[in-house]
């Protein structure tokens, strides 16, 4: 098995799904900050469109992968974000049926898939931000929008903090979590 290096960063959405496209903003401005001061070397920014194949085509072999996504719970205060570290091997269950996404399979269900067939990614770092609307048009509610830049200081403090670790170290198993 090949060692892993590097650094994931996933922005999973639609970005004509309104607050769906939360993920693709947040990898946009990631991108304009990255101008300015450059993550660290062996950091991959991408958008997903939450394909769970191409999701571990992106995460494969990376030490540390994050993920922003959106969510859209029942009482949803617009703009709030989660942050979510998942252990080595741990897996989240399925959402339930009837859960309010607009992917045809979730990440959970990715993360599953790909556990099973041993293409899971090194250490994980989810976030996910409360939208409001996902109905159909583009551009993202003031709310949600407002949340970006905070949400982007926290993943780069997140990319840095971890990043030099992981491409020095590589990823080890019995390493305390993120």
């Amino acid at each position: 098995m090949k060692p892993l290096a590097g650094t994931a960063v996933i922005g999973i959405g639609n970005e004509f799904r309104r607050d769906d496209g939360v993920g693709w903003a947040t990898i946009a401005l990631l991108c304009e900050r990255e101008a300015r001061r450059p993550l660290p070397s062996g950091t991959e920014l991408a958008r997903s469109d939450g394909d769970p194949g191409r999701l571990m085509t992106l995460w494969e072999d990376k030490a540390l992968t994050l993920v922003i996504d959106a969510c859209f719970p029942p009482a949803a205060q617009p703009g709030r974000t989660h942050r979510w570290c998942v252990a080595p091997g741990e897996m989240p269950h399925p959402a339930a049926a009837g859960r309010q996404s607009t992917h045809g399979l979730g990440l959970a269900e990715a993360l599953c898939l790909a556990d099973s067939l041993g293409r899971g990614p090194g250490r994980l770092i989810v976030y996910a931000v409360e939208g409001a609307d996902r109905s159909l048009g583009t551009g993202l509610t003031s709310a949600v929008s407002a949340a970006l830049p905070h949400l982007a200081r926290r993943i780069e403090e997140d990319v840095r903090k971890h990043g030099e670790r992981t491409r020095r170290t590589r990823f080890d198993p019995g390493s305390p979590l993120v």
